[in-house]
């Protein structure tokens, strides 16, 4: 009986140490995934704000700077399941955001953007090869790149399954290259545990342009060459466990300089900051939330598969060698002794 106990203790201990493996190796990573089919709808309010719209004035739009404006910016992020590189179980997905920042008053357009491409499921990060990246530049412009060419490197939609407590590289669409985003500690959101990231961009040229000389303080001239500057605070709030952004918010300022000036001398076209609204990070908690459990299932359960079936295993063990010293230290039968004649 003890040596029947002993073999199902050691095959539990087996079992617990081999679904530990498994679930660890083999059911995390299929479940550590984006989606292909993400289709999501967030949206940033901002008060307060200055910027450059474009007033329709018959055929034509006037560029007009205002101030003390209430913009909503909408950004929604779809998966482009026809693209080649997205496969049923494949670690390559592509994903397509079209955004746009409206004022709340007249509705018309500040600033509108689309842009796709190829990221990791896993790290959430712009990968190669892809044939289906690109983006529309501050003139509406397609710029389209090369297959092989990692056109938005970085991460830009979130972070990656089991966020670290480290700095990361977030992709910028304005300045087009992914810069250090700074982990600064943990912040309660709405009861869920996140990780606080910032990204500080200084002033950076980022396109020049033929503007109306009325724009920016030279009424008398027509045109006037002018450059384009951009500085941002970008600050996130993550879900580790997912990756998942829960709130945030951009700090903005964009301004005009013309041959000769320097840093706030330029005329201001965008002062202001945009933050995700109160129903946008409700709705990213509660999905957290709900992946946060099943991931988290999955990732605790190893360890403590790992732990008990160590214990059967060593408990197993010291049973059969007990039962193996047993069996040789039994006593033989007594030895007869010859009778004196």
């Amino acid at each position: 009986m003890r040596r029947y106990a002993t073999f199902v203790l050691l095959g539990l201990g087996v079992f617990a140490v081999a679904a530990g493996l498994l679930l660890r190796l083999y059911a995390y990573p299929r479940l550590a995934k984006v989606p292909h089919d993400i289709d999501t709808l967030s949206v940033a309010r901002g008060t307060g704000i200055t910027a450059l719209v474009y007033v329709p004035e018959g055929d034509r739009a006037r560029p007009e700077i205002r101030e003390g404006l209430t913009l909503t910016s909408s950004t929604k992020v779809t998966g482009n399941l026809r693209a080649e590189e997205v496969t049923k179980d494949g670690d390559v997905t592509v994903w397509v955001e079209a955004s746009k920042v409206t004022s709340d008053d007249d509705g018309l357009v500040v600033t509108a953007g689309l842009r796709s491409l190829c990221l990791d499921r896993h790290s959430g990060e712009g990968v190669t090869p892809c044939e289906n990246q690109y983006y529309e530049d501050v003139s509406g412009q397609r710029v389209v790149a090369d297959r092989g060419e990692r056109q938005q490197p970085g991460l830009s939609f979130k972070f990656p399954f089991d966020t670290q407590r480290r700095d990361y590289l977030w992709y910028d669409g304005n300045v087009k290259q992914a810069l250090d985003i700074r982990y600064l500690g943990e912040e309660d959101v709405r009861g869920l545990t996140t990780y606080r990231f910032v990204q500080q961009i200084p002033p950076t040229r980022i396109d020049e342009r033929d503007v109306p000389g009325a724009l920016v303080g030279e009424p008398g001239v027509p045109t006037v060459r002018a450059e384009l500057y951009y500085e941002v605070t970008r600050t996130l709030f993550v879900e580790p466990v997912t990756g998942k952004v829960i709130a945030g918010g951009e700090d903005v300022r964009q301004e005009l300089r013309t041959e000769g000036q320097g840093v706030g001398q330029g005329t201001v076209v965008f002062d202001g900051e945009l933050t995700l609204d109160d129903k946008t990070v409700a709705a990213n908690v509660a999905e957290s939330e709900k992946n946060v459990s099943r991931l988290s299932l999955i990732t605790g359960l190893p360890p403590i598969l790992w732990a008990a079936g160590g214990v059967l295993l060593a408990v197993s063990l010291l049973m059969f060698f007990a039962a193996g010293r047993g069996r040789h230290s039994r006593p033989g039968p007594p030895t007869k002794v010859a009778a004196p004649v």
